[in-house]
């Protein structure tokens, strides 16, 4: 994976068994995955496309009932030289949010390139160019997952 792992980012401890819903926040889209911290695998789930706050945590609200998940990983973007921008004071703030409206442990996952490499693995399956848009997210959230999965997972 090329992402960048910064240490600082994670949570001191991760869960060893259950689920974990992790996701790609963006301002119009919020791609979400799910994985198993005992099998260490994410898999995409979903994206949800709203600019709406009540619509997108109605959606993640639904998913939490569904999927009952013990913690949270979102994706913090920054510069590639790790330097914070705009994107990521607003993935903090809805990391903050998941927590607080969900009373659930949220880990903070380095998520630079994540597109990147979501868009070539989304090639590489032959799914290319506008075709790409429904699901980019959800891989990507898949992949912010997967990297948190195997980093920190301890079964």
């Amino acid at each position: 994976m090329q992402m960048a792992a910064s240490a600082k980012t994670f949570a001191q401890t991760a869960p060893s068994i259950g689920t974990l819903l992790g996701f790609d926040f963006g301002e119009r889209r919020i791609g979400v995955a799910v994985g198993d911290a005992r099998v260490g695998i994410a898999h995409p789930l979903q994206t949800i496309d709203s600019e709406s706050n009540d619509i997108r945590f109605a959606a993640i609200a639904r998913l939490i009932a569904e999927w009952q998940p013990t913690h949270l990983v979102v994706g913090l973007p920054s510069h590639l030289d790790g330097a914070e921008h705009t994107m990521t004071q607003l993935a903090r703030k809805f990391a903050r949010r998941l927590e607080g409206r969900f009373k659930l442990p949220v880990s903070l996952v380095d998520e630079r390139l994540s597109s990147a490499e979501a868009s070539r693995n989304l090639k590489q399956a032959g799914i290319a160019g506008r075709k790409q848009k429904p699901v980019l997210d959800q891989v990507a959230a898949q992949l912010i997952l997967q990297h948190y999965l195997d980093h920190h997972a301890t079964a």
